[in-house]
């Protein structure tokens, strides 16, 4: 039992997307229909991504990249800022997620004993980890979606995104100014990197996965090339994935599907976004994360842009709005001396100012 409840904790939006999945049935019985309802080729190629990352992940890239960024700062606030950076821009490729597994443990390292410093550090961390990945397509797993679910093209995409994405920079560059100012020792490099084997490999298959996300390849392609990869070089490398996250997709799409198959309710839902896309999605991410909102919503608009703009501004606010949020909140609770109650108002005080500033962007922008 203390398993089960461990699970449903750790897992609480998949259970939450598979409760919804199965209570959908009831509206729409299992039919034909469902094995339309799933867009495969998002769950290959976030499959992917997540086995490429991981796989960089093992070779020591991020490392020794964090290391050699990092280890030439003299106080408090560059090196928080060579963080903070860090995360915004790489989060664009490794998603923002890996980002913060990546760069908090670190962070953690190398402010122990400053409290105030490190709960700073790692709450703007968090924002420019969730910031930076809107950038790309393959920036997080919501944007992956959107793009494939509604055809779009990089151009198109990136003329959406680039400018709310450049404002947000500026947030992250301005909010530097806050982080206190402390003499540290200088660091040194904790790492060195030798490309191996499977650092070419997995350089490859990234390779694959951006043709396939520009539309040269078709995905299963893709998947077939990662697989044969794995299997033949790093076979563990398969238990890496967030399989967790792969079946909220899936859940959620059972659910979209089934409830949009039902005319009054897609009529109703319909009448609700149109002309709101942009506040209806951010103001749902507050709720269950902008992930499965993005799924949810997708059913019932073809204001792709406004969607797009609105879970990923909507990322901001909330603790749950964005998952990768938790995983910063989680691994900075289980840290020595964690002082959850100050993480969680600074948290709270500069993600709701973040998501004030860019809601107000974008009515100027005429998008609200």
């Amino acid at each position: 039992m203390s398993k089960i409840l461990k699970f449903i904790k750790n897992e609480t939006v998949l259970c939450i997307a598979f409760i919804l999945a199965l209570l959908s049935m009831i509206v729409t019985p299992p039919n034909e229909n469902y094995i339309g309802y799933i867009d495969y080729s998002v769950i290959a190629i976030l499959f992917c991504l997540m086995v490429t990352v991981q796989g960089f992940g093992k070779t020591g890239l991020f490392d020794f990249l964090s290391s050699k960024l990092t280890g030439r700062f003299k106080n408090t606030r560059s090196l928080s800022a060579a963080l903070v950076m860090l995360c915004f821009f790489m989060s664009m490729f490794i998603t923002n997620d890996v980002g913060l597994l990546t760069f908090v443990p670190l962070t953690l390292m190398l402010f122990k004993g400053r409290k105030k410093v490190t709960v700073r550090c790692i709450v703007l961390e968090t924002a420019a980890a969730n910031l930076g990945s809107m950038v790309t397509p393959i920036g997080n797993p919501q944007n992956l979606f959107i793009y494939s679910h509604y055809n779009y093209s990089l151009t198109d995409f990136f003329s959406v995104m680039l400018p709310i994405s450049a404002v947000s920079l500026a947030l992250i560059m301005i909010s530097l100014v806050f982080v206190p100012k402390e003499k540290i020792e200088q660091c040194e490099n904790i790492s060195e990197f030798k490309p191996s084997r499977n650092f070419f490999v997995y350089a490859v298959v990234f390779a694959v996965c951006i043709c396939t996300v520009a539309k040269v390849l078709d995905y299963r392609i893709t998947l077939v090339v990662t697989l044969l990869a794995a299997i033949i070089f790093d076979y563990k490398i398969l238990a890496k994935p967030d399989y967790a996250l792969l079946a909220t997709f899936i859940c959620f799409f059972v659910f979209v599907g089934n409830i949009s198959a039902v005319p009054q309710v897609r009529e109703l839902i319909s009448s609700i976004l149109n002309g709101r896309e942009l506040l209806v999605a951010c103001g749902l991410s507050q709720i269950i994360s902008n992930v499965p909102c993005s799924i949810m919503l997708s059913g019932f608009t073809e204001k792709s842009d406004l969607l797009l703009l609105g879970v990923n501004i909507g990322g901001m606010g909330t603790l749950i709005a964005s998952l990768a949020s938790l995983i910063s909140f989680k691994l900075y609770a289980h840290s020595e001396n964690a002082s959850k109650g100050r993480y969680f108002a600074e948290f709270t005080i500069y993600n709701f100012a973040f998501l004030g500033v860019l809601l107000v962007f974008e009515l100027i922008m005429g998008n609200i």
